[in-house]
């Protein structure tokens, strides 16, 4: 989240198009042309170049998929691709996270022989909000909606029910995540949260406000990765990871406003620039070049 000499740093294409899509596109439609995408990420100093390299390779993994726009070529989110978006913002805003009956969802998974099966299945799980207590079986505080996605993608079969642990659950959870590792990172994420938004203060350009909080977003979405968003009875009183969510949630509906006013512009420029263009040519003799 460098913020140095004002600049920001670059976002990986790929990663930026599912915040911009999952931020803002989901609510408007989820479309867009091409040259909005390419507009829209330049802020975030990613090339028209690695925006279509990244765009290719989301259509291949199923992410996204061509579609006509008044502005010409565009790319759609598919019903897999809105799923995750879906589950990811449940996640990133922390909505209805902490009911918890006791029950841990153990899956005992059946690993595919292939190496890079295996690691994109060890992977996804991780993001999902499991955590390997041996190679095969995986725990997690409730079970996810896209389980059954993801181990049917690999065509990898798996054992699973709920369960109730008979020792002391804060073993287990300090047994199955790194909790001083992921505390550390909050607390770095809070410094590093709070240089960035002082790069857009109340008043500031739409586009950097947009900028700013693309960048926020970028950041924090990291922790999907990482936190398996445990109940609060199963956390220190003090874990950093309530305060980062609170400020981040603060600054994030802070920025929004101008965040949305910005997406809307472009959104519009670029409608307005292909329908300017199709009226001139509707108006040549045929024939005749503009």
């Amino acid at each position: 989240m460098s913020t140095r000499g004002g600049r920001l740093a670059v976002v990986n294409a790929r990663s930026a198009l599912f915040d911009l899509y999952g931020d803002h596109l989901r609510a408007r439609g989820g479309r867009a042309p091409v040259a909005a995408l390419v507009r829209l990420l330049a802020p975030l100093q990613v090339a028209a170049p690695a925006v279509r390299t990244a765009v290719s390779r989301m259509v291949r993994q199923g992410w996204l998929t061509s579609v006509r726009t008044r502005a010409g070529a565009g790319y759609e989110l598919t019903p897999r691709a809105v799923r995750r978006l879906d589950e990811a913002a449940a996640r990133i805003y922390r909505i209805g996270r902490d009911e918890w009956d006791g029950r841990w969802h153990v899956i005992v998974v059946d690993l595919p022989p292939d190496r890079s099966a295996r690691a994109r299945v060890r992977d996804g799980l991780g993001y999902l909000g499991y955590a390997p207590l041996e190679d095969r079986t995986w725990v997690a505080p409730r079970p996810s909606a896209e389980l059954d996605e993801l181990l049917s993608f690999d065509r990898v079969r798996a054992e699973r029910f709920h369960a109730r642990h008979d020792g002391d659950p804060l073993a287990l959870v300090r047994r199955a995540w790194d909790l001083d590792g992921l505390a550390r990172a909050y607390q770095r994420w809070l410094r590093q949260a709070g240089e960035l938004v002082a790069a857009a203060p109340n008043g500031c350009p739409d586009e950097r406000a947009f900028a700013v909080r693309s960048h926020l977003v970028h950041e924090w979405r990291k922790f999907l990765f990482a936190d398996p968003e445990l109940p609060r009875s199963l956390l220190p009183a003090d874990w950093p990871g309530h305060a980062a969510a609170a400020y981040f949630e603060e600054q994030a509906n802070r920025l929004a406003p101008a965040a949305g006013r910005f997406v809307d512009m472009c959104l519009t420029e670029v409608g307005e620039w292909a329908g300017a263009v199709a009226g001139r040519l509707d108006a040549q003799p045929m024939g005749r070049k503009p």
